[in-house]
């Protein structure tokens, strides 16, 4: 009897971690859209940091981004629990967030681009200074990057609970859980890669010698020096518009309505003779993208209104 009830147990736990796995495997997937803003977000804000210094601070705010979800994993947990109700509305947030922030760094690009590159270089003579307090500096970027972490995570968890809703307890727990450690694991880890990649292009283009060995290696090095800011700049569009795609399709499968719409456009490009099935597979994607843009392009205007129109605005801008 305590054989069979063992065994039992254990097929009751292979079937939960069958769950787990493929839920965890369906969020990842989900949740990758924010993974690439996460990653340029993160590496953004390592700039200025001195090179021997990098390690540390990514492993600083790899340890607050494990705080942040510390709390937000309960959080999610105890929203489930009681207001269930909540999820969506909550996603629904999430999206419009997302949404807003990608047209926000548009719209920034679009605007201050000239700025952005002064302000970049002002920042990099101001951390040369000897005369900085580096600590203080320091302390204030690993601040920055946990609290930007902490929204980015707070996405993350969200998008997560929404696919978890109808699953059971233990269920939940573990999704959320394991997507937590996976993706801070994973950013961070990238993160780390990504702002030592110009040190190991320094270290290759610097080897000697005269054979085909070290030329080689010299090659490498300088092509990597040459590949770091561009990676850098792909990382930034590529999370843009995944925030767009990933935003826009939270809202498009919340409102039934954009839903439907979505739906039955995909069918009649379908009919389309010769590329009618590659454009039905594409169309749900294209249209979440536009509808994020559409929505980023609103609520940025609401929260531009919103700030013209709050008591002492103007006063603060004279």
């Amino acid at each position: 009897m305590a054989g069979s009830s063992l065994l039992l147990l254990l097929d009751d736990i292979a079937a939960v971690l069958d769950d787990v796995a493929a839920m965890t495997k369906v969020a990842a997937g989900k949740t990758a859209g924010v993974l690439g803003d996460d990653l340029a977000v993160n590496a953004e804000k390592l700039t200025g940091v001195r090179a021997e210094r990098e390690l540390p601070v990514v492993w600083a705010v790899a340890k607050g981004s494990l705080r942040n979800k510390c709390i937000l994993v309960p959080a999610a947990l105890a929203l489930s629990l009681l207001a269930s109700w909540a999820i969506i509305p909550a996603l629904m947030l999430g999206g419009l967030y997302l949404c807003y922030e990608g047209f926000e760094k548009l719209a920034h690009g679009f605007l201050h681009g000239a700025d952005e590159a002064g302000h970049r270089q002002d920042l990099l003579q101001h951390v040369a200074d000897p005369a900085v307090d580096l600590v203080a500096y320091e302390r204030d970027r690993i601040r920055g990057a946990i609290r930007t972490d902490f929204i980015l995570s707070a996405e993350i968890i969200v998008l997560t609970l929404g696919i978890v809703a109808d699953e059971v307890f233990v269920t939940q727990l573990l999704v959320l859980s394991g997507i937590a450690l996976v993706m801070t694991a994973g950013v961070y880890g990238l993160v780390a890669g990504i702002v030592k990649l110009d040190d190991a292009g320094l270290y290759l283009a610097g080897r000697t010698g005269e054979s085909a060995g070290p030329a080689l290696l010299r090659w490498l090095g300088a092509r990597l020096l040459v590949f770091a800011p561009w990676l850098m700049k792909a990382l930034g569009i590529v999370g843009t518009v995944a925030m767009f795609m990933v935003g826009g399709g939270i809202l498009v499968h919340a409102i039934h309505i954009l839903g439907q719409w979505v739906a039955a456009l995909a069918t009649h490009v379908a009919t389309i003779p010769g590329l009618g099935s590659i454009l039905a597979v594409i169309t749900p994607t294209l249209a979440s993208t536009l509808v994020g843009v559409a929505a980023g392009a609103a609520v940025l205007a609401l929260v531009s209104v919103a700030g013209r129109l709050r008591p002492g605005a103007d006063r603060g801008q004279a």
